[in-house]
């Protein structure tokens, strides 16, 4: 167990009373928000806008042979999102990587495939037989109902080899490779009561077929934002306290907002290899190169473009905030469309890394809070790219942006883990992997100022190339003062809370 002084109230002394005011957390126009809306070419594309990825070993009772994977897709959605609602992109293509070796690679993928159909309900008006304009025509319950206007099915593949010209096959349940995919939650009275939309949706957790390995679960859906922080505040050039309350200081922001989730479990024997027990994974999106606009469209949904050509990767995610506070604007979409690989992938982006201009322009506007002294920042390279020594770092791994879990570390029960992590002496949690109570916000910016060279402790334990002397402020216990536990979220997969209804205020 790792034990940090970033847990006392303040972890150190400095003068930074001017901090009070605002510090500069947004780097070149974009602020941390995870992952929602963080490059420009994304923001305008939000059905395929990755915003979040959690990667754990299963917490839930007897689940602790299995890691969890979620994907969040499509950020800020008002629960009053009708009549259309969220739905995934048909013409996109989702999916998760695992790199079981640490070459930079992924061995295996999974690949979601979303389809829309309208079942055209109408109603009889004036002798006419009409099309009615809303996404249900009457109380939902059961999967794909009769009063259920909109039918959305999904399809997953897994992959072993490179994502396009690997050996490939189809998860199944019962038999069956085509998945009903459960509506937003529209409101009470479209699910019968306040808790009809939960029993609703748990019909759709599949117990899954996986090719090649043992049985798994999964769900896709709706479900309420995890992920917490004080957006407005921070977009405000981080106007509030950052060494103010870690817990109730301001906010979440996200409170009351839904995303749209793919969560998979699967067990620990079919994602590594046998003898590495460290895997890396990340998320992507991507389009068809072509998409020709048809300006009179026949009936039916998605018919207004026709898309064709290659799949071009439009969205990236692995470590959370990367994209946010390290990746410069003008680079912004070109990591989006980019691989974690050897010599052409992450490489590209180094100096971003090593060179960080956060920490710069956090003492830029504040002097007081000193960043780290020593380049290039190796224990940046530790955090964002490798892996930290004796945590999370394969034997032989290439530098590159992924999540990374090392399923020899035991799951650590809700209730009793730490928000903070491995920062916080819980070393199932961030950066090793990621579980929906972690506060990745807090972590991200302590580690941007030094906290890892504050952790490795004066003879470097972790190997991560910097000692405290070289991170004065490294110390410091930074904060948004938005902070939520295990305890807020469910206990058992798919561990995300119900949604929002249609009907919130």
């Amino acid at each position: 167990m790792i034990h940090s002084p970033l847990l006392s109230p303040r972890g150190g002394r400095f003068a930074l009373a001017a901090l009070a005011g605002s510090a500069a957390l947004v780097c070149s126009g974009t602020a941390i928000a995870s992952s929602h809306r963080e490059a420009p070419s994304i923001a305008m594309n939000p059905s395929v806008d990755g915003t979040d990825f959690y990667m754990f070993r299963s917490y839930e009772a007897g689940r602790a042979a299995y890691v969890t994977l979620i994907a969040n897709y499509i950020p800020f959605q008002d629960p009053q999102g009708g009549p259309n609602f969220y739905q995934f992109n048909p013409n996109a293509l989702y999916e998760i990587h695992v790199d079981n070796n640490g070459d930079g690679k992924e061995d295996i993928t999974f690949q979601f495939r979303f389809k829309s159909t309208s079942k055209a309900a109408a109603l009889s008006v004036g002798g006419k037989s009409v099309k009615i304009p809303l996404i249900n025509s009457g109380v939902i319950s059961g999967v794909n109902p009769a009063a259920l206007n909109v039918r959305e099915t999904y399809s997953v593949e897994i992959v072993r080899g490179g994502r396009r010209a690997g050996t490939r096959a189809a998860l199944t349940a019962a038999g069956a490779s085509t998945f009903d995919k459960p509506v937003d939650n529209i409101g009470d009275k479209s699910f019968g009561s306040v808790s009809g939309y939960e029993t609703y949706a748990n019909q759709h957790i599949y117990d899954v077929a996986i090719p090649g390995c043992a049985n798994g679960r999964m769900f896709v859906g709706q479900r309420k934002e995890p992920f917490y922080i004080a957006v407005g505040k921070i977009f405000d050039l981080f106007n509030l306290n950052p060494l103010g309350a870690e817990v109730g200081g301001n906010l979440n922001d996200l409170e009351k907002k839904n995303i749209s989730t793919i969560s998979l479990e699967v067990p620990i024997t079919c994602l590594t290899n046998g003898t590495e027990p460290v895997i890396g994974a990340y998320t992507t999106a991507s389009l068809r190169q072509g998409r020709l606009l048809n300006g009179a469209p026949a009936s039916g949904l998605n018919k207004a473009s026709f898309h064709g050509g290659a799949w071009t990767q439009v969205s990236r995610l692995g470590m959370p905030l990367v994209n946010e506070v390290v990746i410069g604007l003008d680079d912004k979409d070109k990591f989006n469309a980019s691989r974690p690989q050897p010599n052409t992938g992450d490489g590209q982006f180094a100096d971003y890394v090593t060179n960080p201009t956060l920490p710069a322009l956090i003492q830029t506007l504040f002097p007081a809070a000193v960043a780290p002294t020593k380049f290039p920042r190796t224990d940046l390279v530790a955090a964002f790219l490798t892996g930290v020594k004796g945590v999370n770092q394969p034997v032989g791994v290439v530098a590159s942006d992924m999540l990374r879990l090392n399923t020899t570390t035991a799951p650590v029960a809700a209730g009793s883990q730490n928000a903070l992590g491995v920062a916080g002496g819980d070393n199932a949690g961030f950066p090793n992997g990621r579980r929906p109570g972690d506060d990745v916000v807090d972590v991200a910016i302590r580690v941007s100022m030094g906290a890892l060279c504050v952790l490795t402790g004066p003879t470097d334990t972790f190997m991560v190339g910097c000692v405290p002397a070289d991170a004065p402020a490294g110390g410091l216990a930074f904060t948004d003062g938005v902070r939520k536990t295990s305890v807020d979220f469910k206990v058992v997969f798919p561990y995300l809370n119900t949604p929002l209804p249609g009907n919130f205020n």
